[in-house]
Protein backbone atom coordinates (compact mmCIF):
# COMPACT_ATOMS: atom_id res chain seq x y z
CA UNK A 1 0.00 0.00 0.00
CA UNK A 2 2.71 2.37 0.57
CA UNK A 3 4.47 1.38 -2.68
CA UNK A 4 1.42 2.56 -4.56
CA UNK A 5 0.87 5.76 -2.44
CA UNK A 6 4.70 6.56 -3.41
CA UNK A 7 4.13 5.57 -6.64
CA UNK A 8 0.91 8.04 -7.24
CA UNK A 9 2.47 10.91 -5.52
CA UNK A 10 5.28 10.38 -7.71
CA UNK A 11 3.36 10.42 -10.65
CA UNK A 12 1.47 13.43 -9.72
CA UNK A 13 4.67 15.52 -9.27
CA UNK A 14 5.76 13.99 -12.98
CA UNK A 15 2.02 15.48 -14.54
CA UNK A 16 2.69 18.70 -12.45
CA UNK A 17 5.76 19.23 -14.10
CA UNK A 18 4.67 19.05 -17.25
CA UNK A 19 1.41 21.07 -16.63
CA UNK A 20 4.38 24.08 -15.30
CA UNK A 21 5.67 23.56 -18.68
CA UNK A 22 2.50 23.77 -21.05
CA UNK A 23 -0.74 24.84 -18.52
CA UNK A 24 -2.47 22.47 -20.07
CA UNK A 25 -5.86 21.54 -17.56
CA UNK A 26 -5.48 17.68 -18.84
CA UNK A 27 -2.10 17.63 -16.85
CA UNK A 28 -3.60 19.65 -13.87
CA UNK A 29 -6.64 17.35 -13.61
CA UNK A 30 -3.86 14.01 -13.90
CA UNK A 31 -2.18 15.87 -10.80
CA UNK A 32 -4.59 16.07 -8.49
CA UNK A 33 -6.17 12.51 -9.33
CA UNK A 34 -3.04 11.12 -8.97
CA UNK A 35 -2.23 13.23 -5.15
CA UNK A 36 -6.35 12.16 -4.14
CA UNK A 37 -5.00 8.75 -4.95
CA UNK A 38 -1.71 8.95 -3.14
CA UNK A 39 -3.59 10.64 -0.12
CA UNK A 40 -6.44 8.36 0.18
CA UNK A 41 -3.71 5.13 0.29
CA UNK A 42 -1.76 7.28 2.77
CA UNK A 43 -5.11 7.77 4.70
CA UNK A 44 -5.82 3.76 4.27
CA UNK A 45 -2.43 3.32 5.94
CA UNK A 46 -2.79 5.50 8.84
CA UNK A 47 -6.35 4.68 10.23
CA UNK A 48 -6.20 1.91 12.98
CA UNK A 49 -9.13 -0.20 11.80
CA UNK A 50 -8.29 -0.10 7.75
CA UNK A 51 -11.22 -0.74 5.71
CA UNK A 52 -10.82 -0.09 1.79
CA UNK A 53 -14.22 -0.21 1.11
CA UNK A 54 -15.29 2.79 3.22
CA UNK A 55 -17.78 5.29 1.45
CA UNK A 56 -14.96 8.49 2.18
CA UNK A 57 -12.10 6.22 0.15
CA UNK A 58 -14.01 5.82 -2.81
CA UNK A 59 -15.91 9.07 -2.77
CA UNK A 60 -12.18 10.65 -2.42
CA UNK A 61 -11.19 8.55 -5.83
CA UNK A 62 -14.58 9.26 -7.40
CA UNK A 63 -13.24 13.21 -6.87
CA UNK A 64 -9.99 12.35 -8.64
CA UNK A 65 -12.07 10.26 -11.76
CA UNK A 66 -14.36 13.52 -12.17
CA UNK A 67 -11.11 15.90 -12.74
CA UNK A 68 -9.93 13.62 -15.29
CA UNK A 69 -13.06 13.22 -16.68
CA UNK A 70 -13.52 17.84 -16.73
CA UNK A 71 -10.19 17.77 -18.31
CA UNK A 72 -10.81 15.74 -20.91
CA UNK A 73 -14.45 16.95 -21.78
CA UNK A 74 -13.08 20.60 -21.71
CA UNK A 75 -10.12 19.57 -24.07
CA UNK A 76 -12.83 17.90 -26.50
CA UNK A 77 -15.54 20.72 -26.03
CA UNK A 78 -14.04 23.53 -24.49
CA UNK A 79 -15.94 25.04 -21.70
CA UNK A 80 -16.86 22.56 -19.31
CA UNK A 81 -20.83 23.41 -17.53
Amino acid sequence: MGLIATGSIFSAVFFLKFWKRTRDFLFLAFAIAFFIEGGSRIAVLLVAKPNEGSPGIYIARLCGAMFILAAILKKNYGKVG
